[in-house]
């Protein structure tokens, strides 16, 4: 029964990547016709993304309390409504608060997925089913754009938004028909929801904080990849918004390769190490991109391939990370998933948007943009993991 929930747990992983992006291609088009800057509009990414994060601290304890099931219908419930404000949306700030409820309502589904995948399988599966459902949200960046794309030459880019609905309306009636509730028997339920002490072994775990940190950092740098890659290639180097499509799926092609190749790599090398291969990965792709500036082409679709080449890495590195890094940290919270889940998710969803709004407060360009944040942190993170009496934050621990 449980291992076949893991078509049900890939269909519902969908909701957050299809609200990221399925409307890429049209953030041009909706600052001109709202009249707002391209960051603003960038932020309508960085709400969603936030919110989603600091949902999870409000969410995960009831899903600990009530289950993952009501917890799920109730989140799908609100992706659907908020998914209709941002459709009807005709002012600017109204579109920014169906963002932030609908991050809310994905994070809801997001707490139940990962949850669900720590309530059957242990550690080491764990770690490979997570690498499973990251590839099922790589597929996403592959496929929603050019369907984003699409959709807006149609109909204009409110019709993404119809389309999430009616996605939402279809995974609420599977959830309904076929998810079983995974809640472990012995979940602590016992307290208050919000209590100090829920929370507190958590967030003391030093081991459980790297890798939750190290789950931000490739966020971050994902967010901020993705939140200027449109301005960058559509209004400065004058792609088409289907060859922005195109680009962007060439790099999620690679993205879902390296996540379904994942799982092999763990078992070839163990969590630890592959974590260390990831953040390598990441330290590559930014100076590679550093060195595509600096002798690379400057106009037209050569310099938008240039852009987008050394983000590939960036995506490897990023499948090859989050896989082991949410193992890991999880492992030694059987039972309080929902919770560990829900405080691992906050600080790699509202730390990845906290990191990537202020980077874009600065006046650097989207590649040193990328380059600066990815580059320092994950020099940060290898010189942590290579010191001897560090060891403690990131030795692989025995689950319990």
């Amino acid at each position: 029964m449980r291992r076949n929930i893991l078509p049900i747990l890939m269909a519902m992983v969908v909701l957050s990547p299809l609200a990221i992006d399925i409307y890429l291609p049209s953030m041009p088009t909706m600052a001109a016709e709202f009249q707002v800057s391209s960051s603003e509009v960038q932020s309508t990414l960085i709400l969603f993304l936030f919110a989603m994060g600091i949902g999870q601290i409000l969410i995960g304890p009831l899903a600990d309390r009530f289950g993952r099931r009501p917890i799920a219908i109730g989140g799908v419930m609100l992706y659907c409504l908020s998914s209709i404000l941002a459709a009807g949306a005709i002012e600017f700030h109204w579109l920014q608060i169906a963002r932030v409820l609908q991050g809310i309502a994905a994070c809801a589904v997001s707490i139940v997925v990962f949850s669900a995948v720590r309530d059957s399988f242990d550690s080491k599966k764990g770690a490979h089913y997570y690498s499973y459902l990251n590839g099922v949200i790589c597929v996403i960046p592959a496929l929603a754009p050019t369907l984003g794309g699409l959709l807006a030459l149609q109909f204009g880019w409110r019709s993404t938004f119809v389309f999430m609905m009616l996605y939402g309306l279809l995974i609420l009636t599977i959830i309904i028909n076929k998810l079983p509730e995974t809640r472990p028997d012995n979940t602590d339920t016992s307290g208050s929801l919000y209590h100090w002490s829920r929370f507190k072994p958590v967030l003391y775990d030093a081991h459980f904080m790297f890798y939750a940190i190290a789950c931000m950092v490739g966020m971050a740098s994902i967010l901020t990849y993705v939140s200027y890659a449109p301005d960058w290639l559509i209004r400065h180097l004058g792609v088409e918004e289907l060859e922005f499509s195109a680009l962007f799926g060439l790099n999620a092609i690679v993205n879902i390769a390296a996540c379904f190749a994942a799982p092999t790599v763990i078992k070839r090398f163990g969590n630890r190490p592959t974590v260390i291969i990831a953040f390598i990965a990441l330290l590559l792709s930014a100076a590679l991109q550093l060195a595509v500036q600096h002798w690379g082409p400057t106009a037209g679709m050569a310099a938008a391939f240039a852009f987008m080449l050394p983000m590939m890495l960036l995506c490897i590195g990023f499948a090859l990370l989050l896989g082991p890094a949410t193992s890991m940290a999880l492992a030694a919270f059987g039972e309080r998933a929902g919770t560990a889940a829900a405080m691992l998710g906050c600080i790699q969803m509202s730390g990845a948007a906290l990191l990537a709004g202020l980077i874009q407060q600065t006046e650097l360009t989207a590649p040193y943009a990328v380059i600066v944040l990815m580059g320092s942190l994950s020099i940060i993170f290898l010189v942590i993991m290579l010191t001897p009496r560090l060891d403690h934050w990131h030795q692989e621990q025995v689950q319990h």
